[in-house]
């Protein structure tokens, strides 16, 4: 019986062991300011980094732009960059690390300090019975012939709430100031969770559609580990028509994306037209305007059907140009070259030794190689970024508490006790912030007292210069 009394002993010991651990040396750690600090700067530090590097771009964007030799910076390149992550900062699990080490850390500090402040808060909800209790304000006078009568409609028109038991009185104004702090550690809390399910769940994509195709939304960029349940399987988008508008000067202004929204069936069940800063919604996918190109250019030789031949980018360092072959005769033995840099309409045609022999327009033709060259249309590709972010809605609804609850910790908590006893009068208070402003209105709540033992004195002259009857 001895024996497994002392099993039993060693095992709680050795139980109480983490306990002891998590209550002195882990929870005292978390709580501590100068790691939440730290660790704050370090997750502004590693944001900014995310947001100056480009993110989730190719491996042939990174090597072209961090080369090896020379390193930016003498350091970074692009294997450094790839290596630890920074192609994807949001994603890694480092950043995950320091958000939910931040976010166990404000956890720790509103249950360790926030919430027992509020109890510790609670427990002064009670009265002052003795009059060296009123020793302890820096705020306190004591007064002869004053009565808590005399006090209360100071208090009420400074819009104090005002308890009383027997001779002592308790009154106090802006508790929300308590509260404040504590939803500031919960909307902070929710924001760092939005963040974590958006980067777990969240992905980007991005499409290069040509006008009147239908897509799906396949290109993905950047994904989280769970975001294969965001990905659209069930629906699909086609582009009705994209188109650009110019300015006189021959400079974009805006372009466009008409977009359909399809079923399963290729029934429409939504469609918007988009445009930069006005992206279309839909099922927690959003669809932003981003890029266009040229797809292809819609011709006719001679009296043939209208033939569609695809145009692809060239590599001129003078502008973006878009190019093509036209094929003038059955053996391709000879063509022409077409180039187009914008949807105005205006083609350039040059023979195969490379030079330039005509200039068309859409919706109209050029004699080319003996052949009627007719430009029924320049089809364009809108660039689309696609991105889902389950964790918005929760990072909106923290930053949305965040504003209140700091608005709420700017107002001040003041507190006022009272005591009347054998004919004095004791009156202290105290006040979390705004010190000046509480002490210039405990100074007029004080005189308004003088001002109210004069009057009772007045009265009291009065009724005894009246004769009996």
């Amino acid at each position: 019986m001895t024996s497994e009394t002392s099993s039993s002993s060693k095992l709680r010991n050795w139980a109480a062991i983490p306990q002891r651990y998590l209550k002195r040396e882990l929870f005292p750690l978390l709580a501590d300011l100068r790691l939440a600090i730290a660790l704050l700067l370090a997750i502004a530090i590693f944001s900014i980094t995310g947001t100056v590097i480009e993110q989730g771009q190719s491996l042939d964007f990174y090597q072209a732009n961090y080369p090896e030799n020379p390193a930016l910076f003498g350091f970074l390149t692009w294997k450094v960059l790839l290596t630890l992550g920074l192609d994807h900062v949001y994603r890694t699990w480092w950043f995950l690390a320091l958000l939910i080490l931040f976010g166990s850390s404000l956890i720790t500090c509103t249950f360790q300090r926030q919430i027992p402040s509020l109890r510790w808060f609670s427990r002064t909800w009670n009265f002052y019975t003795k009059p060296r209790q009123f020793e302890k304000f820096a705020l306190s006078a004591e007064l002869d012939q004053v009565s808590t009568e005399q006090l209360v409609p100071l208090l009420e028109k400074r819009r104090y709430r005002i308890f009383r038991r027997d001779n002592a009185l308790y009154a106090d104004r802006g508790i929300v100031g308590r509260i404040g702090p504590i939803i500031v550690h919960a909307s902070m809390i929710l924001i760092l969770l939005g963040a974590i399910v958006g980067a777990m769940t969240g992905f980007f994509a991005q499409e290069m559609v040509p006008s009147g195709e239908t897509f799906r939304i396949q290109n993905i960029f950047d994904a989280g580990p769970w975001a294969a349940g965001q990905i659209p399987k069930d629906w699909s988008v086609r582009v009705n028509r994209f188109w650009i508008d110019y300015t006189p000067e021959g400079t974009i202004d805006q372009f466009y994306s008409d977009l359909s929204v399809l079923d399963d069936q290729g029934a429409e069940i939504k469609r918007k037209t988009i445009h930069v800063n006005e992206p279309l919604r839909h099922r927690g996918v959003t669809l932003y305007q981003a890029d266009w190109a040229i797809a292809a250019v819609r011709i006719r030789l001679n009296n043939s059907p209208i033939l569609q031949l695809p145009m692809a980018p060239l590599d001129t360092g003078s502008g973006r140009i878009w190019g093509t072959w036209i094929p003038t005769k059955p053996d391709l033995s000879e063509g022409v070259s077409v180039l187009a840099k914008d949807l105005q309409g205006m083609l350039l045609v040059y023979d195969m030794e490379g030079k330039l022999i005509s200039t068309v327009r859409q919706g109209m033709s050029t004699e080319v190689n003996g052949v009627t060259l007719a430009i029924a249309e320049i089809v364009g590709s809108t660039g689309l970024q696609i991105k889902a972010d389950p964790g918005i809605p929760i990072v909106y609804t923290g930053f949305g508490l965040l504003m209140v609850s700091v608005l709420m910790s700017y107002i001040s908590h003041s507190q006022i006790w009272a005591l009347e006893e054998t004919g004095k009068f004791y009156i202290g208070g105290r006040t979390n912030r705004a010190q000046v402003a509480f002490e210039r209105e405990m100074l007029e709540i004080l005189d308004g007292l003088e001002s109210s033992k004069l009057e009772a004195k007045a009265v009291n002259s009065e009724k005894s210069l009246v004769p009996n009857s």
